[in-house]
């Protein structure tokens, strides 16, 4: 029904016009709002709502409109539903309360809103219904949860890391440290933080640490930074070497906020340094120590290392030399095929020495040549191949060697001119016992020839050495070929019917000269007993030398097939003067002598032999 002007209240008409402001107003802040606004009545249900807040819920402003809370927030009812309650039991307000839960538009994760609840009163002062008032914080909490997931990660990462790291006041005032350099030390995070850094137990075990420390800080809060080894405490007072490092840290507009301390254990490596430079140092002193020049060189031939040996062989100073390659140090002769010789070597290098097949001469910076004597040894790294040539000068060596030939030459002129003339001599007095023999009776006639075969025996002996120009050993097959022919000839009318051979093992049996001339004069003595004794009463007869060599022993055999020996007759008893001579022959070679059991008459001799002729 239409209500006239002129009929109304002017007080009617102001609240009216009030009223209808006022819900023009609460309409617009309704609608227009970026917070969500709803009014619910006393059994908590939707009469109003907003878009806003409708989006929040995940329902249409119409679907809310006499639904409940529980109807349209089923997952949220037993949080918000409480809180409402309350405001309508006590009138009072609830503000700026955290909501956490479920809704239609967020299923699958947790939304979070800031909520008010106000009370709607009537003219009596019932609470009749509640303001509702939302801001939705979802996307401001994921972002603070994100923030702090992503702290916590950075955190573990530094934490699980065995590098130190800090942050500091550009002060030098320590703000956070990461946990293995509190663990290493055995200390907390409070015992450091709001400290300055060089009192920290890691460092305030040495004044002048602390005051390096120091200066690092001074030259990174100027925009440096410092890096440098350094010995910090660790827990029970021990020591470690960290490879430390001081950063500064800025802002976006290029101002140092922070400063970044690091660092890495490097312990190891300082050990493994030390050894090296052990090692090196022991090296170098072995190379310098070492008489020999030693130079080493690359695929290309050159110098590449050389001790002052080297250097000093050659007339150069260290700094010279390292400027040559080896082909300046070979004479000029060979210069220009020597690096076809040196690739043709580098391409299968081995261990060998240079100097066996030919005599080896080197230059010096004067251009002199000298002797020398070359070892090469590859040596492989892992640039490649090098080469290590050993050097020596051999000058006096060779000079000792000429000296010796000289000397030796000399000695073997005097000694071959000793020997012949003792043969001579002893031919002699052959000769003067044969021409002796011509004036005596018959019967004494065979003395003078047995002394003339000994003396001619002793004789074979001299010249054999003077022959075979060694003077310290005779072979004793060719010298038994020799004395066979010898007595063949002495005893010529015997031998017509007696033949006598000389057999051996074909391995070669040297005698000293001291055993030498016994051995000889008990063959002689043996052969002599049996032309003259074995084949008495017989037409014919044969005598068999056998030389053999067994180890380091030599075995001579002496046998004939005649008569024998008489019963009782033993070398050294009764007999003739050389049947006697033969035990004190046999002791002087320390030898041992056998009477063989054979059908004739046998004797075998052992002795040692002396060194292999060269």
């Amino acid at each position: 029904m239409e209500v006239t002007r002129g009929n109304s209240r002017p007080e009617e008409t102001a609240d009216s016009r009030f009223l209808a402001l006022k819900s023009g107003a609460f309409d617009t802040f309704l609608h227009h709002s970026d917070m969500g606004v709803a009014i619910l009545d006393s059994d908590l249900c939707y009469r109003a709502i907003n878009a806003t807040l409708a989006q929040f819920n995940g329902v249409s402003v119409e679907g809310h409109i006499g639904r409940s809370v529980s109807e349209i927030l089923p997952k949220l009812a037993p949080i918000v539903v409480p809180a409402l309650q309350a405001v309508l039991t006590t009138g009072e307000s609830l503000v700026d309360i955290e909501i956490k839960g479920e809704t239609p538009s967020t299923l699958g994760r947790i939304g979070v809103w800031k909520a008010s609840y106000l009370p709607i009163n009537d003219d009596s002062g019932n609470t009749v219904g509640i303001l509702a008032i939302a801001v939705n914080r979802t996307i401001e909490h994921e972002l603070a949860q994100a923030k702090k997931e992503s702290d916590e990660l950075v955190r573990r990462v530094l934490d699980g890391l065995f590098t130190f790291v800090g942050m500091l006041t550009p002060d030098g005032t320590v703000i956070d440290v990461n946990k293995s350099p509190l663990e290493a030390a055995g200390i907390s995070i409070d015992d450091v933080c709001g400290k300055k850094f060089w009192d920290c137990y890691w460092w305030n075990y040495d004044p002048d640490i602390q005051r390096q420390l120091r200066d690092a800080l001074e030259s990174a809060r100027a925009g440096n930074v410092v890096r440098y080894d350094v010995v910090v405490r660790m827990a029970g007072d021990s020591r470690m070497t960290i490879d430390f490092m001081l950063s500064p840290l800025r802002n976006a507009q290029g101002e140092i906020t922070h400063l970044i301390p690091s660092g890495n254990d490097v312990s190891a490596r300082v050990v493994s340094e030390q050894k090296l430079r052990y090692s090196e140092e022991r090296f170098r002193r072995v190379v310098e120590s070492t008489a020999d020049g030693l130079i080493m060189i690359d695929e290309n031939g050159s110098i590449l290392l050389a001790n002052s040996r080297a250097a000093s062989m050659f007339g150069y100073s260290k700094k010279e030399f390292y400027q040559l390659t080896i082909e300046s140090l070979v004479p000029d002769s060979i210069r220009d095929h020597h690096s076809a010789l040196r690739e043709g070597y580098q391409a299968a290098p081995q261990a060998r020495g240079m100097a066996s097949m030919q005599e080896l001469y080197a230059k010096t910076k004067k251009g002199d040549l000298f002797p020398v004597e070359i070892g090469l040894t590859p040596l492989s790294f892992e640039g490649g191949t090098r080469i290590l040539a050993t050097v020596m000068d051999i000058t006096i060596q060779k000079d000792i060697q000429k000296n010796l030939i000289r000397a030796l030459t000399e000695k073997t002129s005097l000694l071959n001119e000793v020997h012949h003339r003792v043969k001579n001599n002893l031919q002699v007095v052959s000769s003067l016992l044969s021409l002796q023999a011509r004036s005596v009776p018959e019967e004494a006639k065979i003395h003078f020839e047995e002394s003339q075969s000994r003396i001619k025996a002793m004789a074979l002996i001299h010249q054999l050495l003077y022959e075979q120009k060694n003077f310290d050993r005779v072979e004793s097959v060719a010298y038994l070929q020799r004395l066979s022919d010898l007595l063949r000839r002495s005893y010529s009318n015997a031998f017509h019917r007696i033949t006598m051979t000389v057999e051996s093992n074909n391995e070669s049996c040297f005698l000293s000269l001291e055993h030498a001339l016994p051995f000889g004069l008990l063959v002689n003595e043996l052969v002599t007993n049996a032309v003259k004794h074995a084949f008495v009463g017989r037409d014919s007869g044969h005598i068999n030398l056998v030389m053999e060599r067994k180890g380091d022993n030599a075995i001579l055999t002496v046998s004939d097939d005649g008569v024998g020996l008489p019963d009782g007759c033993r070398p050294g008893t009764g007999g003739s003067l050389g049947f006697r001579l033969i035990p004190g022959l046999v002791d002087q070679m320390d030898g041992v002598l056998e009477v063989l059991d054979t059908s004739g008459t046998g004797f075998r001799l052992m002795l040692k032999l002396a060194g292999d002729s060269e």
